[in-house]
């Protein structure tokens, strides 16, 4: 099942399954990294990492520091739906998949600061 990704009214579909959101923490400036795969109907977060920390983003107690970067698996269930929030504020968020990186708001141009990108599987 493809991705969809939906902003200000227009929803871009993109055949992927498997998929890293990127970000830069807005107080730390360092990157933050979370890996989704399609699982049926919803998106199962299966590794984030962490290239620092503090201002509320510790590494749980069982992640592990690899290379500079703490490693860990958060204990969700799968999740139907991302809401992400659009800034002007902060530098926004990434998606990657196959080892390139592209702004999230390419795959969703309408959408102004404060708006919300959902990132979800496409119904059929």
């Amino acid at each position: 099942m493809p991705l969809c990704i939906a902003a200000g009214g227009v929803v871009i579909a993109l055949a992927i399954e498997s998929f890293t959101l990127a970000w830069t923490h807005s107080i730390e400036k360092v990157r933050w990294e979370e890996d989704y795969r399609v699982e049926g109907s919803a998106l199962r977060l299966t590794e984030a990492r962490i290239r620092g920390h503090g201002a509320g983003m510790e590494p749980p107690p069982d992640s592990r520091f690899e290379n500079g970067v703490w490693h860990y698996t958060p204990k969700l269930p799968p999740l139907p739906v991302l809401r992400l929030t659009q800034s002007n504020f902060t530098a926004g968020y990434e998606l990657c998949s196959d080892g390139l990186c592209k702004p999230l708001a390419i795959y969703a141009p309408r959408a102004a600061s404060g708006d919300v990108i959902e990132v979800s599987v496409c119904e059929r």
